[in-house]
């Protein structure tokens, strides 16, 4: 007897945590697609069957009619959005129904908090703070490109994205922690090392990661970190160091730290925002984020996560999309000549030392990169959640209207939009033309999101583009790009990592300029 109520009881529990949800989207009359039982729709991850990159695109082009469509994150319901006008209200009109992003670990940060920390940290990232950093990124970008005219070969065979990976790694120590580094020379240096293993999302972690958004008790049972114990230590220790000798008066550099700690005395920093016509993918710096930030009570802890943080973003975007440009340049051969033309043109007038402003007109270079980011977003997804109840009203014939929970899941698949050909024609084609004076005005308003939408979109867009921009400046005024045999064709996607990276990594060859 009693093993047939277990049976019962075990039947009962099945049906309403794994079968019951699974009609969530049909009771509410949303296209979804349908799912399993427990893992929803997530088989194609579990089996390594399919990238997330490709995942999501081609989910949205399973519902090209549909200006939304219902999934399952295993139990989870999510939508997804994908008409523009219903992405600009979720994330501009109606933005405080959306505030919070999708954790995969659990996060409880006060929205005070974050619009606090925001807002203090936004003059760091002004076009017109950047050119402060330039000189930076400049210097780093030239000891990359000094390391590789040392080698012998005529052609150089390297992967792409671990030397980017190791100039990034440069920038932000030297711009952000005050550290300089070279790990060309050094590969396996603390603070290149540290941040490798911090942004390592792939295999058994990325499993972990899908477990815990089942069960999201289980992170507080065990107390899971997102990052290794010893990337938390050494990054604790660092900051520590850098916080005692800029409060010594030993350093002062303004960088994030250097905000954080102005801000943790009251202090403001005031910096009047600029528009760069040139940069066209960089966020919009809004108004709301400008003017006298609150003193904010930071801890040491604080600052650490908010460095932290920063480094995570800036480590791996930058590379990914370096490598991802290395590579279309090096199969279009005629765009990467034109992109050397002005390169070289803007070396003659700058006497062979570039400068920020020279930097900022170059509006081919411009094209390059904003079409980079089209075709191959690092951030290929956007995600919210909703913060409270929220209702969608129909506007076509069959929708009908229905509310979307609070604590629901949104995503906005930024690879679909930006490979559907209703908005870029010929969209697998790598085509700087786009974004020409000429065409980039007729691009629609949220078709193009390479940095997200509204006040949760990159706060270091500016710092990102000026970054990649001075590598690739310095990088092809020396070398050219070269398909070599170790060059994977067609380029695949990696079905165990949740970042955008090549299977087989991006080789190419670096063949000295003749001048």
């Amino acid at each position: 007897m009693l093993w047939l109520i277990s049976s019962v009881v075990i039947l009962v529990l099945f049906y309403y945590k794994a079968i019951k949800p699974l009609s969530y989207w049909k009771d509410r009359g949303v296209p979804h697609k349908k799912a399993l039982p427990l893992i929803g729709n997530s088989a194609n991850l579990i089996q390594r069957s399919k990238s997330l990159f490709e995942y999501v695109k081609d989910l949205y082009n399973d519902f090209p009619n549909e200006r939304y469509y219902g999934i399952y994150q295993f139990s989870e319901p999510a939508l997804y959005v994908r008409d523009l006008d219903l992405i600009k209200s979720i994330t501009v009109k109606d933005f405080d129904q959306f505030v919070d992003h999708n954790n995969f670990f659990v996060v409880t940060v006060d929205r005070q908090t974050w619009r606090d920390m925001r807002a203090t940290l936004t003059p760091s990232f002004t076009s017109s703070k950047m050119k402060t950093m330039f000189l930076l990124f400049s210097e780093c970008a030239q000891q990359f490109v000094e390391y590789f005219e040392k080698k012998k070969e005529n052609v150089i065979t390297v992967e792409m994205k671990d030397i980017f990976t190791r100039f990034t790694n440069d920038a932000i120590a030297s711009t952000a922690f005050g550290f300089k580094c070279d790990s060309l020379k050094e590969q396996t240096n603390e603070f290149y090392t540290m941040g490798k293993k911090a942004t390592n999302f792939g295999g058994a972690k990325l499993l972990l990661m899908f477990v815990i958004r089942l069960f999201p008790l289980l992170q507080k049972v065990i107390k899971l970190d997102i990052f290794p114990q010893s990337v938390s230590t050494f990054f604790r220790r660092v900051i520590k160091e850098t916080i005692e000798s800029r409060e010594n008066g030993e350093l002062v550099r303004h960088d994030m730290i250097h905000l954080l700690l102005e801000a943790r005395k009251g202090r403001a920093i005031r910096d009047e925002p600029e528009t760069v016509e040139t940069e066209f993918a960089a966020v919009e710096e809004s108004k709301i984020h400008h003017g006298q930030p609150p003193k904010l009570e930071l801890t040491d802890e604080d600052i650490t996560a908010q460095a932290l943080g920063f480094f995570f973003g800036g480590y791996d975007t930058p590379a990914t999309a370096l490598s991802f440009m290395s590579y279309e340049l090096a199969f279009n051969p005629e765009i990467q000549e034109k992109l050397q033309a002005e390169i070289d043109e803007i070396l003659n007038e700058c006497d062979g030392t570039l400068t920020y402003n020279a930097l900022q007109t170059m509006k081919y270079m411009d094209m390059v990169v904003s079409e980079t980011l089209r075709k191959w977003p690092p951030g290929y997804q956007l995600d919210r959640r909703c913060v409270n109840d929220y209702v969608v009203e129909p506007v076509r014939p069959h929708e009908k209207a229905f509310i979307i929970e609070k604590g629901t899941m949104v995503s906005i698949p930024t690879i679909g939009i930006h490979r559907d050909p209703h908005y870029f024609e010929n969209p697998n084609k790598f085509d700087p033309e786009r974004f020409s004076d000429e065409n980039k005005i007729k691009i629609k308003p949220y078709s193009y999101l390479p940095f997200g939408s509204g006040q949760r979109s990159c706060i270091a867009s500016r710092f990102a583009l000026v970054e990649t921009k001075t590598l690739i400046f310095h990088l092809l005024s020396r070398f050219n790009l070269l398909v070599i045999d170790k060059t994977q064709i067609p380029l695949t996607i990696h079905k165990s990592r949740m970042t955008l990276v090549s299977e087989k990594g991006i080789w190419l060859g670096l063949e000295r300029r003749k001048k």
